[in-house]
């Protein structure tokens, strides 16, 4: 795949869910292949060769000064293994052969180009052919010319791209095969998710050259696939390319003619009177050097058709898969929805192949039964975003050093996963790292500080070119919120774009740096670029004019139950900032503050209503605003005075842990984080790293943590600030390595854990080694440690033993329930008990076959008087009477600490129980709760306990027995 310097625009009409993500960008050819001749546009010449030079200019940008340094033609292309990696340029625009001047975005130098209407297939002339090809051949040719040539943005996605070199510089997608009623293909998942999970094992890599191949899942070779993806990540790139293949003969040959519609130009149809229409008038609407006949003659052979129909999503008609309205002969006129669900459903032309794209969030418009194939598309991982971030600056030294800054800050590098975003923010970090260090401010830290860099740039360059530009600003943003409001994506010139006065600077190239337009024949249409600026812009338009409608904005985002709003929050609360009205402060002019204060007052109820509420999905969401806006005060009153958040059983995307960690960052103080039953890989516990340090006590649980993520876990323990006393990591496959490696952190002089949970972690006697380093350490605070259910086996336990008895230790509690522990490891543990600096006072032993030797050896240490021992479990150990007279010599003993005593699901019977009421009797005993359930005891001896307990009562002591 490839990206190039400028955005794409995937337009659609409804998407709520996907919003905040832009199409791939695209990267044009050398100008020279364009054919613009000198005398028809002011155009410097290119070389791709050469890096030329511009004149730097410094314009004041956020604290800083903007000094560019522009390549001239700065194409580059990413390949690692065929995995999708990134074709990136810098500054590379769309040069209209009528009238046009060259300039990047990021020049100085004034724009006066005027961008002329965009042509498709169906706006060409028929090529010539003067050697008297065939039909096929001249097809092929004129497939090859339009994918060459930059007449049809609409296919590159980037309304400032030529041509597109497929042979040297297309790299192949990241697509996988996926079972179409796996509920994956409704969510989006990134691949690097889908690997984080280990879920990228069920699903196939798929080359897109064996899209219509047979697999092993079927029989016959597919004939209906979709290809779902989000915006922004490469759909349309495929289906140019599969074009480009089939044209120049390296793929797709079975197939004699490849047709391409666009459900963004099928939609103009409608103003054409055309909503009927037949197939054979829509291939020669679209391909004119195709006669009639010649049309006929190729659709009598079906199997040799392959239809690629890209942009489902963006169809402003309602598929219709009903079986008496299929239309089955390619001359009939029927309603534009009825033909594409004829063809899909094969009613029309049985036996044709078709592609679809499209966003996941359309997939309802189809009927899943009739598609054969489902792929998805995934965008950047790790060494991909390093790739597209070296050859976009291309010094590679920079590119690394930009690369390093976004890395650190989470969720920039997060956003990048999308070449859409890692374009923007390598279009405003270019400006950043380019600008000499003293002159510059602070680098942009969130995405809305991003868009309002990358923003202010385009004001800065042609702030002289448009009078009265803050109105311009105001009108256009105007129009922003209500495609927002309406769910618009495509603004029409006509209706829009006349409505909000906006037709008499349509030429000016400060709005052609904001939106894209594109023409369908008389009709002209306009996309903002990036998809996420028409957001941007939306939420600028209320500190623009702050009187206007801000309550009643307000009372729509309360009730909105979808996402239509989430990103345009995200911008509102981002440009509350008081930074960003000094960065804006000539464009906002006189704005007042009270515009700010009003969100911030909305976005606190909003969020504390979140954050205590059941929707965690919610809650969550109103944490990606707060990062936004890192107020201190914010976020604390948010949170509440409690200072606990609790997102157990949530389901976490790697952006969630980010953002959490930023939250709670910025907050400086947590004192309960929950994230028990969230699957959590390490990545996904580095980017909440930072946070955790801030948390006093963290509860991980059964998060399907392994001994990978204990190296974070650990970094966190040992980092000087980190307050965290209490960590709970019960119910993960941790196994000995991963206990090792945290046991380094908690040596560590740094590490503050009191109480450390470790229930189920898959442990072995090898992990005891370094837990005794750990407990036995001068360093170490821990207090309580819980290994319950861990096959530790005797050997574990006393090589463990060996730092209790170290007089540095200071554990008190330790559970060891169901270890895999014989009356072996007793001598080692009444050694613990029976040592002067012991401070053990728990002592958890069920469920072991401690048996009564185990439990003899175990009173000998209890005996002594160095014993603070209070809490003995030892419910189910194999436990008969032979043990009672030296348990009930340790509650007879005058230095007994012994408090609780539990005995249950043994075989003490009647005999047991009455040498433990001898010791229990004495004025020596201590003893409160003596748990004697499931001992084989008799009913009458159960009365015999009830008066003994009546009886201690009245002499002043309260003893619970527990026979039940």
């Amino acid at each position: 795949m490839y990206v190039a310097d400028n955005n794409i625009m995937e337009k659609q009409t409804i998407n709520v869910e996907e919003e905040e993500v832009c199409e791939w960008e695209c990267v044009h050819a050398k100008v020279k292949s364009l054919g613009i001749k000198e005398e028809d546009c002011e155009l410097v010449s290119l070389d791709i060769k050469e890096e030329a030079e511009v004149k730097p200019s410094i314009t004041e940008t956020n604290g800083y000064k903007n000094v560019e340094r522009v390549k001239k033609d700065d194409l580059h292309l990413g390949c690692q293994n065929g995995a999708v990696t990134g074709l990136a340029s810098s500054q590379s625009r769309h040069v209209s052969p009528v009238n046009v001047k060259f300039e990047s975005l990021e020049s100085d130098t004034k724009r006066t180009e005027e961008i002329s209407s965009v042509e498709t297939l169906e706006d060409q002339p028929p090529p010539t052919n003067p050697s008297g090809k065939s039909l096929h051949e001249l097809h092929r040719l004129a497939v090859t010319e339009f994918i060459r040539n930059p007449e049809d943005p609409s296919l590159s996605g980037d309304p400032h791209n030529g041509a597109v070199d497929f042979e040297t510089r297309y790299t192949e997608l990241m697509i996988i095969e996926q079972d179409i009623k796996v509920e994956f293909v409704m969510n989006g998942k990134t691949w690097e998710r889908l690997e984080e999970k280990g879920e990228s094992k069920n699903c196939e890599r798929i080359e897109t050259e064996n899209l219509f191949s047979r697999s092993q899942r079927s029989e016959t070779p597919p004939r209906i696939v979709v290809v779902i993806g989000e915006s922004g990540i490469g759909k349309t790139t495929m289906i140019q390319k599969i074009m480009f293949d089939w044209a120049n003969g390296t793929q797709y040959q079975r197939f004699a003619f490849v047709f391409l519609f666009t459900f963004r130009d099928l939609n103009l149809l409608g103003y054409k009177n055309e909503q009927h229409i037949s197939l054979t008038k829509l291939i020669l609407r679209h391909y004119k050097y195709i006669s009639d006949t010649e049309v006929k003659e190729i659709l009598r052979k079906p199997e040799s058709l392959l239809f690629l129909l890209d942009g489902l999503d963006e169809f402003r008609h309602k598929l219709d898969f009903t079986q008496s309205l299929m239309c089955s002969d390619p001359d009939s006129c029927v309603p534009l929805n009825i033909l594409v669900s004829s063809l899909i459903s094969q009613t029309l032309l049985n036996g044709c192949s078709v592609l679809i794209t499209s966003r996941s969030t359309a997939l309802e418009a189809l009927d899943m039964q009739r598609v054969d194939q489902y792929v998805k598309v995934v965008g950047f991982v790790h060494e991909q975003r390093m790739i597209y971030f070296k050859k976009f600056f291309g010094d590679a030294d920079l590119g690394a050093k930009a690369f390093q800054y976004v890395e650190e800050n989470a969720i920039l590098y997060i956003k990048c996963f999308n070449p859409s975003y890692c374009w923007i923010i390598c279009r405003v970090l270019k400006n950043y790292f380019m600008t000499p260090e003293e002159e510059r401010g602070p680098a942009p830290r969130t995405l809305t500080e991003v868009y309002v860099m990358f923003f202010h740039i385009i004001l800065t360059n042609q702030r002289q070119e448009t009078e009265n530009q803050r109105r311009v600003l105001i009108q256009l943003a105007k129009m922003a919120y209500y495609a927002v409001d309406n769910k618009i994506r495509v603004l029409n010139e006509t209706q829009e774009i006349f409505t909000f006065g906006l037709q008499s600077v349509l030429t000016s190239s400060f709005l052609s740096g904001l939106l894209w337009r594109q023409s369908y024949q008389e009709h002209m249409t306009y996309t903002f670029y990036p998809l996420a600026l028409q957001e941007f812009m939306a939420a600028f338009y209320f500190y623009l004019e702050p009187s206007e409608g801000i309550e009643e904005l307000l009372v729509k985002l309360d009730l909105c139950k979808d996402e239509q709003f989430k990103i345009l929050t995200q911008f509102l609360l981002g440009l509350a900032r008081k930074s960003v009205f000094k960065t804006l402060g000539w464009t906002l002019g006189e704005s007042k503050r009270k515009t700010a204060i009003r969100i911030l007052k909305w976005m606190k109820h909003k969020a504390k209503r979140a954050l205590k509420g059941r929707d965690k999905n919610e809650a969550l969401l109103v944490c990606q605003w707060l990062c936004e806006t890192p107020n201190k005060k914010l976020i604390r009153d948010s949170i509440g005075k409690d200072l606990e958040m609790d997102f157990c059983r949530s389901t976490l995307s790697l952006l969630d842990c980010a953002v959490l960690s930023s939250v709670i960052s910025c907050c400086g103080e947590l004192k309960v984080l929950d994230l028990s039953s969230t699957h959590l890989t390490p990545e996904f516990i580095r980017r909440l790293a930072p946070g955790l340090n801030y948390c006093t006590k963290v509860f991980l649980d059964r998060c399907n943590l392994t001994y990978e993520c204990c190296s974070v876990v650990s970094s966190v323990l040992s980092a000087p600030h980190s307050q965290l006393t209490y960590l709970r990591l019960n119910g993960n496959n941790l196994e000995d390595s991963g206990l090792d490696v945290l046991c380094e952190g908690m040596r560590n002089e740094n590490c503050k854990l009191e109480k450390l949970m470790l229930f189920s972690s898959c442990f072995t006697s090898g992990c005891c080694s370094a837990l005794s380093l750990t407990v036995s350490s001068p360093h170490s605070q821990l207090t309580d440690l819980d290994l319950n259910y861990n096959k530790l086996d005797d050997s574990g336990v006393c090589l463990l033993c060996e730092g209790l008895r170290s007089a540095n230790c200071k554990l008190k509690t330790l559970c060891m329930v169901s270890c895999a522990l014989t009356s072996g490891c007793c001598s080692a543990l009444s050694s613990v008990l029976s040592t002067p600096h012991s401070q053990l006072t728990e002592l958890w032993l069920c469920f072991n076959d401690l048996e009564d030797l185990g439990v003899n050896l175990l009173c000998e240490g209890m005996k002594s008087e160095n014993c603070k021992l209070e809490n003995l479990r030892l419910k189910s150990c194999r436990l008969t009477s032979e043990c009672c007279s030296a348990l009930s010599s340790v509650l007879s003993a005058a230095h007994s600490h012994l408090t609780i005593l539990d005995l249950g699901i043994n075989n003490l019977e009647d005999k047991g129980v009455h040498l433990l009421c001898e010791g229990l009797k004495d004025k020596n005993c201590k003893l409160k709760t003596l748990g004697l359930a499931r001992n084989g005891i008799s009913e009458k001896e159960k009365w015999n306990l009830f008066l003994l307990e009546k009886e201690l009562y009245e002499s002043g002591r309260l003893v619970n027995i527990n026979t039940i």
